[in-house]
């Protein structure tokens, strides 16, 4: 009787072990799913920085552009100004002294 009795505890311990091997192995499984899904989340957020940071290059570049066009154009302008204020002076002086 107590041969069978420990026998039969014995199975019942094996039965609860393979339940609980069963139910990590499913955890396990779900891990490594959510684990997947969320590597390819950063492999998508990767991809989608390097393209943000190859606009900002460009824009960068674009930028700087308009910038030295910007303070080009200001010299252009006050050259003319320049130019402008000067034949302004010299007509007056002519108109003045004749």
């Amino acid at each position: 009787m107590m041969s069978t009795d420990r026998l039969g505890r014995t199975t019942d311990r094996i039965k609860d072990s393979r339940k609980t091997m069963l139910e990590t192995e499913e955890l396990g499984v779900s891990i490594l799913q959510d684990l997947h899904g969320q590597r390819q989340s950063l492999l998508r957020t990767h991809e989608t920085l390097h393209g943000v940071d190859d606009n900002v290059g460009k824009s960068k570049k674009i930028l700087t552009a308009m910038t030295r066009r910007m303070n080009g154009n200001k010299w252009t302008i006050g050259v003319i100004i320049t130019v402008l204020v000067l034949a302004i002076i010299l007509i007056l002086y002519f108109k003045l002294t004749r």
